[in-house]
């Protein structure tokens, strides 16, 4: 079995060589490689501006959370209806 497998390894290395080699000197595919190389750079660069922009929302939100959590938002003079189990409690702000 020895001698199979010593064939298949010199059979892969000159389809390997064909198919490096052939890529290598073709002109429409080093276009492809080349168009493909920077729409992923492109990608990632917006994925990375996009990361950016959604931390800086997400600390504004944050900002603005703590400023409201203090502040009440029901008009003076309003009737808060919090519902427990079976009873109801009323309380006039």
């Amino acid at each position: 079995m020895a001698g199979g497998n010593f064939m298949n390894r010199v059979i892969s290395y000159l389809v390997n060589e064909i198919v490096v080699n052939g890529l290598a000197n073709s002109p429409a595919f080093q276009r492809f490689a080349v168009r493909t190389s920077k729409r992923i750079e492109d990608v990632s660069n917006l994925a990375v501006q996009k990361r950016r922009e959604l931390a800086e929302q997400m600390k504004d939100m944050s900002k603005n959370f703590e400023i409201s959590e203090n502040k009440c938002f029901l008009p003076p003079e309003t009737d808060l209806v919090v519902m427990g189990g079976s009873e109801v409690i009323k309380e006039n702000f």
